[in-house]
């Protein structure tokens, strides 16, 4: 049976915003990021990481050091994570062969998320999505996902001008994570 998922961004939802982190070192959890994961997985949902990581692209780290990246933050958030899916590739200002393209997983594509939906049997009609910017947003806007705009990372204002302009808006507009995972869980049937 096909199982709800909440789609996590990284930097700025579940761990500080940093213009681009390239070591293990440089991972912060945000506030009460650690005990929102925990709250989701105990009510049922599979929790997914869709992250853009345009500093492979731009040969700021590559796939390995990314990997390192993402078992420090998965040990940080207890091993609570299902999936870790990113993308590398950046259309314009990328200078790794092979990763200077456009892609349909580059959030605000949503190919990221069909992605895990397929891989893990997903039910993407009872699923979430949040994250700090409006490719976040956007990258659900054409899913049966609900969205969650988070104020914990990326400057809020310029995110609402940006959806303001594409004619989206997110479902839910929350301080962070936690509180995030709260209003999914109290919308959630039986909560």
């Amino acid at each position: 049976m096909s199982r709800p998922a909440v789609f996590l961004d990284r930097d700025g939802t579940v761990n500080v915003e940093r213009d681009f982190v390239r070591h293990p070192d440089e991972i912060e959890l945000l506030p009460g990021a650690r005990e929102a994961v925990h709250a989701l997985r105990r009510q049922g949902f599979r929790i997914v990481v869709v992250t853009n990581q345009s500093g492979i692209a731009r040969g700021y780290l590559d796939e390995a050091t990314l990997a390192r990246v993402h078992d420090r933050l998965d040990d940080l958030l207890g091993g609570s994570v299902d999936a870790w899916l990113h993308c590398p590739h950046h259309p314009d200002t990328g200078v790794v062969a092979g990763y200077v393209r456009a892609c349909t997983c580059r959030k605000p594509g949503d190919g990221l998320v069909r992605r895990a939906a397929e891989l893990l049997d997903l039910d993407l009609h009872r699923s979430w999505l949040v994250g700090d910017s409006a490719r976040d947003v956007l990258a659900g806007h054409d899913l049966p996902v609900r969205t969650v705009l988070v104020r914990s990372g990326k400057p809020i204002d310029a995110q609402r001008e940006a959806l303001l302009a594409a004619g989206v808006e997110p479902d839910l507009e929350v301080a962070d994570l936690r509180a995030a995972a709260d209003a999914i869980l109290a919308s959630a049937p039986g909560a």
